[in-house]
């Protein structure tokens, strides 16, 4: 069982042991309050775990409930991986810069080394297994695979990967992050879930779901692997009105606008990377599986002023050398993206 690769003292690890919450009876077992300032009920603490979120999302994400659980959003997901399975100045996570930076963060946060096999930009950003494979040491224990990938925008083929979690198997967890694939047209990995014990996936409600307020995510694993995570998360860790609210949102009506906006955002990012490779200020702009586009510009620079006069943000990345002149823009509404290609049109036409 891939939970074995955990920390020693994780897998001996006994969790916090809540006051009993049990409907019907007088509860004096938790030293919390007899009643909240507007009472509203807040001043009971939520339910130990979330069991009416975790069967909404194990049925949203076609996956058993005892290989899911409820996180705060995904990169918390992140976080309790990281700390479950790296030991500190021992173990190892590799990650293909430019993806999403908070896999080296958390990892850092554990002291955990970081190995990095960077993706190229001419080749679309694809990854290349065999790459990857060669700088795989022995205590490489997580490898993350962002799909479609943050900020690039690019999905990786089921091959690719099925390559690593077999290659790897008994060695490192394939974390597959799809926070943003249903704005692509591939199949969740986790359909996968029986075939490898070494995959794991990680959900989010916060890009299609439009709930990033709410800070709720999931991460889909092996039994062992969810049970074992299940002991990192503190009690009581979901509020009750985020809670509430997913809840609310995971309904019919909330599933239909979903599924509403995410077509809404395919084709306005579609209408918005054919108007930007007109702009005589964009020098590329790559395809895009994400509810955003990177996009090249011949001086980012003086993009950003005339952006920022304009009132318009969009993530410049001047650290990162492989992101030269680059930046990613947020699919918005068709009046925001409007707005958007204004400007950058007023660019190119003040310069010509």
């Amino acid at each position: 069982m891939s939970s074995a690769l955990a920390r020693p003292e994780i897998l001996t690890l006994k969790p916090y042991v809540t006051a009993i919450q049990e409907p019907g009876t007088l509860r004096l077992n938790a030293n919390e309050a007899p009643r909240s300032p507007l009472d509203d009920g807040l001043n009971r603490y939520p339910p130990i775990r979330p069991a009416g979120l975790q069967e909404k999302l194990a049925a949203l994400f076609g996956v058993a409930q005892q290989n899911l659980l409820a996180t705060r959003g995904s990169s918390e997901a992140i976080d309790l991986i990281t700390r479950a399975f790296c030991r500190a100045y021992q173990d190892s996570v590799l990650v293909m810069p430019p993806t999403f930076s908070m896999y080296r963060v958390y990892a850092g946060m554990q002291g955990a080394a970081v190995v990095e096999v960077p993706l190229n930009a001419e080749n679309n950003f694809c990854l290349n297994a065999n790459e990857v494979l060669a700088r795989c040491t022995d205590n490489c224990k997580l490898i993350f695979i962002c799909s479609p990938n943050n900020p690039t925008g690019t999905s990786v083929p089921f091959p690719e990967i099925e390559k690593l979690l077999r290659s790897r198997a008994g060695k490192s967890l394939i974390v597959v992050d799809e926070a943003y694939i249903e704005f692509s047209d591939a199949d969740s990995v986790a359909l996968q879930l029986a075939r490898f014990d070494n995959l794991v996936v990680l959900r989010t409600l916060s890009k299609a779901w439009g709930l990033a307020g709410t800070r709720c995510g999931a991460v889909i694993g092996n039994e062992g692997i969810i049970e074992l995570l299940g002991r990192l998360v503190p009690p009581y860790a979901f509020s009750t009105p985020s809670s509430d609210r997913v809840l609310q949102s995971l309904s019919r009506v909330g599933e239909s606008n979903a599924r509403k906006l995410v077509a809404e955002t395919i084709a306005e990012r579609e209408r918005v990377r054919n108007a930007l490779r007109d702009l005589p200020c964009v020098t590329r702009v790559w395809p895009s599986d994400a509810n955003f586009l990177l996009v090249k510009f011949a001086s980012l620079g003086d993009v950003s002023k005339l952006l920022a006069q304009n009132h318009v943000l969009v993530r410049a990345f001047a650290d990162s050398p492989l992101l030269a002149n680059c930046a990613r823009i947020t699919i918005g509404t068709i009046e925001q993206n409007d707005q958007l290609l204004k400007a950058l049109d007023d660019q190119s036409g003040s310069r010509s």
